[in-house]
């Protein structure tokens, strides 16, 4: 198992050094921070002494050795609209992010996962038919169009929930729910598709003729075995939220870091995107890490590929 960790962790490492790489040059390519920055009535000496400030002057090759070597201090740089340093500024707004997204999660795993195991059961029923038509609805539906439908009955015709902000829960109802969509009808499809599998596979029939009760046998045998693919998704899932919850986060006025990058981008302020880009690769590593022991947990055999 120790092994099995040490390559797990050497894994992440070197996945968060690719993305913080490939993050660093992209943005060298994007354009002049520089000439966004200075005032239309700057001449180009004092454009060009702006980037000297920002240690833009120097070569893209010295600039990646003192990232590198800021990277390993956790220093990331100074905004340069904030002043301020940007892993501090994007650590700020990380905790908005996640509460948003652990709620999606949470609504999408206590309702996909029964109604995925609800489908399976019913297979070829009209509750099944129905379950799979409301999972592609909400698989299809554009974020932003949920999200504004629910703001319209909600909160401008009935009025019973806030629309923007992060305050108490009743702030993080709409939000979240608008972010949960999509990963509540992926996990039925997945979960129904994966049970049926497990359904007709020969252990399952033979659990069956052994004469044991079919709760037992779906519970014990064929559940447990449908869920174990499902650790991995869940866990990828969790990771996708965390990145694509900029539109919901703009609709409903949310300070996640998804928006204070987006904000970033039109700016071209690079420190904060590399630190964006830097915390999203550990999250995301972190995230696979912990899967990948869960799923060693679950099924030994994992260990040992």
């Amino acid at each position: 198992m120790t092994t099995f960790l040490l390559r797990r962790t050497a894994q992440a490492l070197f996945t968060v050094w690719v993305v913080a790489t490939l993050v660093f040059g992209l943005l060298h390519v994007a354009g002049d921070p520089a000439q966004i920055l200075a005032p239309p009535d700057m001449n180009q000496i004092q454009v060009q002494e702006l980037r000297e400030a920002l240690g833009l002057d120097e070569p893209i090759w010295v600039q990646y050795g003192l990232f590198l070597g800021n990277l390993l201090q956790g220093d990331l740089g100074i905004s340069y609209y904030n002043g301020r340093p940007a892993l501090e500024l994007v650590l700020e707004r990380l905790p908005a992010t996640f509460e948003l997204v652990l709620s999606a999660l949470g609504i999408a795993l206590v309702a996909g996962v029964p109604l995925g195991i609800l489908a399976a059961l019913s297979a070829g029923s009209r509750l099944d038919r129905a379950l799979r038509f409301v999972s592609v609805i909400g698989i299809s539906a554009p974020t932003f169009w949920i999200g504004i439908m629910l703001i319209l009955v909600f909160s401008v015709e009935w009025g019973v929930l806030p629309s923007s902000g992060r305050g108490g829960p009743v702030n993080l109802v709409l939000p979240a729910v608008t972010l949960s969509l999509f990963s509540l009808a992926f996990f039925l499809r997945i979960v129904r598709s994966s049970f049926l599998e497990v359904l007709n596979q020969d252990f399952v029939r033979t659990a069956r003729a052994k004469g044991l009760p079919r709760g037992v046998v779906n519970v014990k045998h064929a559940l447990r075995n449908a869920l174990i693919p499902f650790v991995t998704i869940a866990g990828l899932q969790f990771g996708q939220l965390l990145t694509s919850s900029v539109v919901t986060e703009t609709i409903f006025a949310w300070p996640g870091m998804n928006r204070l990058v987006l904000q970033a981008m039109y700016r071209l302020d690079y420190p904060i995107i590399l630190a964006f880009a830097v915390v999203v690769a550990v999250t995301f590593a972190t995230i696979n890490l912990i899967v990948d022991v869960i799923y060693g947990f679950v099924d030994p055999r994992v260990r040992h590929a």
